[in-house]
């Protein structure tokens, strides 16, 4: 049985698809999508840590789908800009779970991960799928890809 690892950029994902189709993705359609005759060796979800209860809510659905929640303080800095990115946390996680795993499966339309991508197919001989936004997902990420699956209607709550 494949042996595949995920890793989901939950702020990205959840821009892009208010962004483009003004919904929200489904979770459990993914996991339905993504796991089916595989085995899951790892299955992170990164996100934002925050003391609304509409978000913590959130991040117990994801808990229950079967992703490891990593949290990250959103940081509000002085001049107004503010910061709670996981692009260093996912990268180093899929390296890390390159040498166990088939595929990594990325879940973001973020171009910085395109490197990543290339490292773990050059490097480790792994297969990486992205699952991204069309049209918000960077073709150089799409590009680094083995395999491209567009978030639309299927992966969305109605």
């Amino acid at each position: 049985m494949e042996k595949i690892a995920i890793f989901v950029d939950v702020q990205n994902v959840y821009y892009t698809t208010k962004e483009k189709y003004r919904s929200n993705f489904d979770y459990n359609q993914f996991w339905y999508v993504a796991t089916q005759g595989r085995e899951v060796l790892k299955a992170n979800a990164y996100a934002i840590a925050s003391n609304d209860p509409k978000q913590r809510q959130f991040h117990h659905i994801l808990r229950g789908v079967g992703f490891n929640v990593e949290l990250k303080p959103f940081i509000q800095r002085r001049d107004g800009s503010a910061k709670g990115d996981w692009d260093v946390g996912i990268a180093l996680d899929a390296i890390e779970w390159a040498e166990d795993a088939d595929t990594i499966i990325l879940v973001s339309g973020d171009g910085d991960f395109s490197v990543l991508a290339d490292r773990i197919r050059e490097r480790f001989n792994k297969r990486v799928e992205v699952f991204g936004v069309p049209g918000l997902t960077a073709q150089s990420l799409i590009d680094s890809a083995n395999q491209f699956t567009a978030i639309d209607d299927d992966l969305l709550l109605r």
